[in-house]
């Protein structure tokens, strides 16, 4: 491992749950899928908040686009000062972009793509989770899924500024994309008018985090859900929203014209373990409105994610 000393200085999260890492940049060989990347550069942090640290975790994998890579950034900005144009940093993505990016680039890959599999046989934890790379994974065919593109960023709206050398370039900043709607138990809940912070109202997104652990939403939207499956709950309750665990409820999300229903059983918990009566809905929770650099409604993470099988496509093209 080589450390370039070069500060890396990483913030993620919302309002409420914001959550940063610090430390240098480092250089090593990295592998993955039985494909070795020399001079892999990744963040070799030394403060954090994060609670990953509590189950002996190695690091966090990032699966971000390049134009989002706080060490690029820093990579680039060290090399050649401040980025105020970004021809280095598009340049220098097949040295220090993020390590599937890299992957892809250097052709080794069946398909540039990437699958996450949280599914498991039984309610309890099951160890069935996987990452493919390079195809679908095994006995998925491509006619089985709903493919939507992924939203880009522009300048204005907090994206990478388009280099010198391709000044109508626009490009993807977040795994995001395009939502329909929000229905529960098969009727829509009407979309949020909470307004946006500082940029235009466009059309209403949803991300998808591998990082976010539950659902994260307008807080109309999510008081609403509430509201319906929960009429008695508190909002100054220190507990999550009470339901009887034999009262299942199907949050679903439609997306490119399909909807994508969650698993009742992951939307509610029991109130205290062993309890096969009473539970809670501690999966649901309020998030900031879109604002540049986060423009989406909706964050989606494994709570929508345990009863799917998510593709993330680097390229445009699947042939």
């Amino acid at each position: 491992m080589n450390s370039t000393g070069t500060a890396v200085n990483l913030l993620y999260g919302d309002s409420s749950t914001g959550t940063f890492a610090s430390g240098v940049a480092a250089h090593d060989t990295a592998a993955v899928a039985g494909i070795a990347m020399e001079n892999q550069a990744f963040g070799l942090i030394n403060s954090t908040n994060n609670p990953i640290v509590q189950f002996e975790a190695a690091g966090i994998f990032g699966l971000g686009f390049p134009s989002g890579s706080k060490v690029q950034e820093a990579r680039v900005a060290d090399e050649f000062g401040p980025i105020e144009e970004t021809d280095h940093f598009i340049r220098a993505t097949h040295k220090d972009g993020p390590l599937l990016t890299r992957l892809a680039m250097t052709g080794e890959l069946d398909l540039p793509m990437f699958s996450i599999t949280l599914q498991r046989n039984k309610l309890d934890i099951g160890g069935e989770g996987k990452l493919t790379i390079g195809k679908l994974p095994d006995g998925v065919l491509n006619s089985s899924l709903t493919w939507v593109p992924v939203r880009l960023y522009r300048a204005q709206d907090g994206g990478l500024r388009p280099p010198t050398f391709a000044p109508k370039e626009v490009y993807p900043f977040r795994w995001e994309i395009e939502l329909d709607g929000v229905f529960l138990d098969g009727t829509r809940i009407p979309d949020s008018k909470i307004p946006t912070l500082d940029v235009s109202p466009g059309k209403i997104t949803a991300l998808i985090d591998t990082g976010n652990s539950i659902l994260r939403g307008p807080r109309d939207m999510v008081d609403a859900i509430i509201k319906q499956i929960s009429p008695s709950f508190n909002p100054g309750s220190p507990d999550g929203p009470p339901v009887p665990c034999a009262d299942p409820h199907t949050l679903a999300f439609q997306i490119g014209g399909q909807m994508f229903p969650v698993d009742p059983r992951d939307l509610i918990g029991p109130r205290s373990a062993g309890d096969a009566e009473a539970c809670i809905m501690d999966t649901l929770v309020s998030t900031d409105p879109p604002r540049a650099g986060s423009l989406y409604r909706w964050s989606l993470g494994d709570t929508f994610m345990k009863s799917l099988v998510i593709n993330f496509l680097l390229s445009t093209s699947l042939s």
